[in-house]
């Protein structure tokens, strides 16, 4: 393909050509797989845990229904969602094999390996049939993703009818002086944490830099109607640092 011609996205503030990006995410996310967890509620002071259950309030899990976490890393949504779900079955979905091999031990600790699948697989081609899952969620992974909007076709396609997607992440304060002291801690103290706790400055540096690429609320909720989805809606979550929308297959 030509320069002419060649399709560019973002990595970060970094500009780079499409074809390029999912290899630079699987980099980052390799590099911080066995720490990950233990950064999140670093970064966060614990109050990711907090969202995703905010999450699984609005989602109201029930029993005999199938999941597709996609993104789903280490498995912390699938596991909330089981919990609350008797019978229920997930698959969790992620580009990264690491990731999913930490899931995959906790899943044994917490004796959940027996309702779950591990799939390595991408976002924008999702290797599963149309009409297979109730339920889709992907969860501080969509700002991940090549393109978004083909992310979300896929997930209204292997929805079945009365189906629901959900997505939680990062997204925009309302107010202008809120959002500058969070860049300001954002920027400058989660890549120092990262080398800390990681040994990883660089990947926690592109992780905030993808969160202020990423479409404020309205927007987002737009794409998500764009790809087909009914009655979208969205809460924000500690004032707007993240967000949850929801949407239906009707």
């Amino acid at each position: 393909m030509s320069d002419e011609t060649r399709k560019t996205t973002h990595f970060g503030f970094e500009t780079v050509a499409e074809e390029e990006k999912a290899g630079k995410v699987h980099g980052v996310f390799s590099s911080v797989a066995s720490r990950y967890d233990v950064m999140n509620d670093v970064m966060s002071g614990g109050v990711h845990r907090l969202w995703k259950d905010a999450m699984m309030d609005w989602l109201a899990p029930r029993a005999g229904q199938r999941l597709l976490d996609v993104a789903g890393g280490t498995g912390d949504i699938s596991f909330r969602f089981l919990r609350r779900a008797p019978t229920a079955s997930a698959v969790v979905l992620d580009m990264t094999e690491a990731m999913l091999t930490e899931g995959r031990k906790r899943a044994e600790a917490e004796k959940l390996a027996d309702r779950l699948n591990w799939v390595v697989g991408d976002a924008m081609a999702l290797p599963f049939p149309d009409n297979s899952f109730d339920v889709y969620t992907i969860s501080f992974g969509i700002r991940n993703v090549t393109r978004p909007e083909d992310a979300l076709a896929e997930a209204y396609r292997v929805l079945r009818p009365g189906g629901r997607l959900m997505v939680l992440e990062f997204s925009q304060l309302p107010n202008e002086g809120m959002q500058k002291l969070y860049d300001l801690y954002s920027f400058n103290v989660i890549p120092a944490m990262g080398k800390v706790i990681a040994n990883d400055r660089e990947s926690y540096k592109y992780l905030v830099e993808s969160i202020r690429r990423f479409p404020d609320q309205e927007t987002f909720a737009g794409m998500i109607r764009k790809a087909g989805f009914e009655q979208v809606k969205y809460r924000n979550l500690t004032m707007g640092v993240a967000a949850l929308h929801s949407g239906w297959k009707l």
